[in-house]
């Protein structure tokens, strides 16, 4: 009798069809962090409960501050029939329990889905609700979670902002910073270099004491700190706009909403890491000033230019995978290369498109040092990368541990969030300060992987 061969199981690879552990986040998020930073704001998602928790889990793992965050509260009923008598309610629970000067309204995926008109609820709302106080000021940002990520509403809810409160006039001796999506450290730090050049500015947002403060001896609904009201509605007569991005485009940016409704003119910069991109905003600053750099940012200079030298023996020619926001990822990229790190990949979540536009005019040898550079990706295509890369070096935020304990690669945290460190929010980045220390950590992490790797333990380098 015959026997017929076995047939062989044929696997079809298909395409990927759903994001896998999300190399981002959600895109209320974002418009939350940027409304914290806003004098007297409360931020407010109109959507469900459970999007609040989310997002407040996120801030307070990485900032270790209180944070609250309000909500429209969807149920059933209303993902059926619509959210307004919620919002509306919402408001007045809001105004009568915290007396805010702004609310900021950030939309979910299920209010957008539904088809929720926000500005038409609003100017019904603001005409009977018959509260025993004046309304606050209401700002709308469309922030639909199934859409775009953090950064995406991080500057929705900035560009909503100066639509609303920006208020055009003679031009005044002003310069406004909006610094993006950076560490409270970061933002004290920007503070301090435009004081000691005597420029006077407004920095939108401003999250450097409402998500990094001191203690307290009774609980504040609202924090202090943030960007006075008053202070914004400046802006539109400001001398000028400085915007720390590469990729964000003019009509989805606040100092473009500006530049084209008041002649405010935009300078768009880099993320200042590394030598490079640090001596371009201090050479910004002194023309716009007309003033030079004052000493001690000359003498931080030259201070990093010594630790280049002297930790070059520690990295030059490794490999480094980078992943994050797409400002952050390109800004880090230019910085790897100036130290002699190889970025073999260059990894986001984001859907700009311009990633890898931005870093061929940073880092001009990119195709010719086989960098690869992916956007739209998670954590599982990034984990695919590194079975073939074989980087040296993970550097992102807190959400690639895993990945890094699995593969054995030494990690360096950077950005948001990070949740299984403390300091999160005090870690420098931006100038040759923040610079420094990062640089710092990066040569002591290789030092420390080396020494641990050792079979004797070396304890001199």
């Amino acid at each position: 009798m015959a026997v017929r061969p076995k047939k062989r199981r044929v696997l079809m690879k298909t395409a990927k069809t759903a994001t896998q552990n999300a190399c981002k986040l959600c895109n209320p998020l974002g418009a939350c962090l940027a409304f914290k930073g806003i004098e007297r704001c409360v931020p407010f998602l109109h959507g469900s409960q459970g999007c609040a928790t989310y997002i407040r889990r996120y801030f307070i793992g990485h900032f270790k501050e209180p944070v609250d965050i309000a909500s429209s509260n969807f149920n059933e009923d209303t993902a059926v029939f619509g959210g307004s008598h919620n919002l509306k309610l919402g408001l007045q629970n809001v105004t009568r329990q915290y007396k805010p000067e702004i609310i900021g309204i950030a939309t979910t995926c299920l209010s957008e889905t539904i088809g929720d008109d926000v500005d038409m609820i609003l100017r019904g709302y603001t005409c009977t609700a018959g509260l025993d106080q004046p309304s606050p000021l209401m700002i709308h940002a469309s922030t639909p979670s199934y859409h775009g990520s953090h950064i995406d509403g991080f500057h929705a809810a900035m560009r909503a902002t100066v639509e609303k409160l920006a208020e055009g006039g003679p031009k005044q001796n002003l310069l406004n910073l909006f610094p993006n999506m950076v560490s409270p450290s970061d933002l004290r730090h920007m503070k301090e270099i435009l004081k000691d050049f005597n420029i006077p500015y407004v920095m939108l947002p401003d999250y450097s004491e409402t998500l990094d403060g001191g203690p307290w001896e009774e609980y504040h609904r609202i924090p202090k700190g943030g960007t006075p009201l008053n202070a914004i509605c400046k802006t539109g007569r400001a001398a000028g706009s400085i915007e720390f991005t590469s990729i964000l485009p003019a009509e989805k940016s606040p100092a473009g909403y500006l530049d084209e409704k008041f002649g405010v003119p935009r300078y768009q910069r880099c993320l200042p890491i590394g030598i490079r991109q640090s001596d371009g905003l201090f050479a910004l600053l002194e023309k716009l000033s007309e003033a030079p750099m004052p000493e001690k940012y000359a003498d931080e200079r030259r201070r990093l230019v010594d630790a280049y030298a002297d930790g070059h023996k520690y990295v030059f020619g490794k490999k480094a995978i980078v992943y994050g926001e797409e400002d952050l990822v390109i800004a880090i990229t230019g910085f790897l290369r100036e130290i002699g790190i190889i970025p073999v990949l260059c990894a986001s979540g984001g859907k700009s498109r311009l990633m890898k536009k931005r870093l061929a005019e940073l880092v001009p040898d990119l195709d010719g040092l086989g960098i690869k550079v992916r956007d739209g990706v998670d954590f599982v295509d990034i984990e695919e990368e590194v079975k073939t890369l074989k980087p040296d070096l993970l550097i992102g935020n807190s959400k690639g541990f895993t990945m890094s304990r699995k593969n054995s690669i030494p990690f360096i945290r950077i950005g948001f969030p990070i949740h299984d460190r403390f300091g999160g929010q005090r870690l420098h980045h931006l100038g040759y300060r923040g610079t420094q220390e990062l640089f710092d950590r990066i040569v002591n992490t290789i030092i420390e992987y080396r020494q641990n790797s050792s079979p004797v333990g070396y304890t001199y380098m």
